[in-house]
């Protein structure tokens, strides 16, 4: 009997807790320690089918803020092209959005309109990036700097980009971006760059890496004094420049140092030697030494020479397991890597897959002799 109570009571207590819906169950398990929950702000999330759980878990806080704008943003981001999947997915990844006033968030949906082609282009930013759309601080700065970009003729994609990914430059004052411009434009005219082209090859760096504004401008000087010192001509460096772009802000001349001491001691080469690896493997630069050390003995115990490393430097940008994985495919179809180059073994994947590919069909495939005789079937 009272097994059969126990039971039923079990099987009632599972209705009742279908019954109730999930916000107002998990506001039920608060901790006494914790500010109260917005039951309105949970309602309205909860009737945008935004999973509250999610937002308990990440962002507590915004449950208990006073007041909230859940209607309104929704409003917004469906204006904006957003059906409701999206503005869930969007006020779960970033449920701060609902604590700005509306018309903050209009006033930054017509500034980003103006470096985006239309609303629906602006609303795959937004899902990717609603973290970068949603931060309305220093509003003055975001303009000044979008103007200040524009002025420069760069492309209204390339500002959306950078808008998207770092925002953080905008935030700050214009005169802080005038500064880095100012020192990338004077670089690339003094390595002997054409004015004409400037514009591009802004447009390249600051693609490539959209945080390159956020570096000091001595950053850039430090940098690039440390290679004038290594000998290298304005030409090779406008070419490093080029080939490392942004990355060369990143590197610091100390350890730029330790990487060229290693290599010029590893390889057993001279000064101009070293030059020439540089030229052709930039990537040696901004490597760290442990890095650089692990990598060059990771090739010598797979029986790779010195001199093949110092033939085909760009190996270095492959990690041991990678170089091990390529020997062996190689080995498997009769290419020895010890007697042979190592360029088909740099390279990046679709480079190597094109070459295993040659190989591969070179060993299923005979080769024809053209002044073979001839033979018949019945031969």
């Amino acid at each position: 009997m009272l097994r059969v109570t126990t039971a039923s009571l079990c099987s009632y207590c599972q209705r009742i807790r279908l019954l109730v819906p999930n916000s107002a169950s998990a506001f039920t398990v608060t901790s006494p320690n914790k500010k109260p929950e917005n039951q309105l702000t949970v309602d309205s999330l909860y009737e945008l089918s935004v999973d509250i759980r999610k937002v308990r878990k990440s962002k507590a806080w915004v449950l208990s803020e006073k007041s909230s704008y859940v209607s309104e943003t929704a409003d917004v981001l469906r204006d904006m092209g957003a059906d409701t999947a999206v503005i869930a997915l969007i006020l779960e990844t970033h449920p701060e959005a609902v604590l700005c006033r509306p018309e903050d968030v209009a006033a930054q949906r017509d500034l980003w309109v103006s470096v985006c082609p239309n609303k629906r282009e602006l609303m795959r930013i937004i899902e990717k990036f609603p973290a970068s759309f949603f931060t309305l601080t220093h509003y003055s700065n975001q303009q000044d700097n979008i103007l200040y970009l524009q002025s420069l003729h760069l492309s209204n994609r390339i500002i959306g980009k950078l808008m998207a990914s770092a925002p953080q430059s905008f935030s700050r004052p214009v005169m802080l971006n005038k500064e880095v411009i100012h020192t990338l434009r004077e670089t690339y005219l003094d390595l002997g760059g054409d004015e004409g082209n400037l514009r591009i090859w802004l447009q390249k760096l600051l693609s490539q890496n959209p945080f390159i504004l956020l570096r000091p401008a001595e950053a850039w000087r430090d940098s690039l004094g440390f290679l004038r010192e290594q000998g290298f001509s304005t030409e090779e460096l406008l070419g490093l420049v080029s080939s490392l772009r942004a990355s060369i802000a990143e590197l610091r001349p100390e350890c730029m140092q330790q990487a060229l001491a290693f290599i010029e001691e590893a390889l057993e080469c001279s000064k101009d030697e070293l030059k020439v690896i540089v030229i052709h493997c930039p990537a040696i630069l901004y490597y760290s030494l442990p890095t650089l050390v692990a990598r060059f003995h990771g090739l010598m115990d797979v029986g790779v020479s010195m001199e093949q490393v110092k033939e085909s430097p760009n190996v270095l940008e492959l990690t041991t397991q990678i170089v091990l994985y390529r020997i062996q495919k190689l080995a498997s179809y009769g290419y020895d890597v010890s007697s042979g180059s190592l360029d088909v073994v740099a390279g990046t994947k679709k480079d190597f897959e094109m070459s295993y590919g040659k190989l591969q069909l070179r060993q299923q495939r005979p080769l024809f002799n053209p002044v073979a005789p001839l033979r018949s079937a019945e031969d």
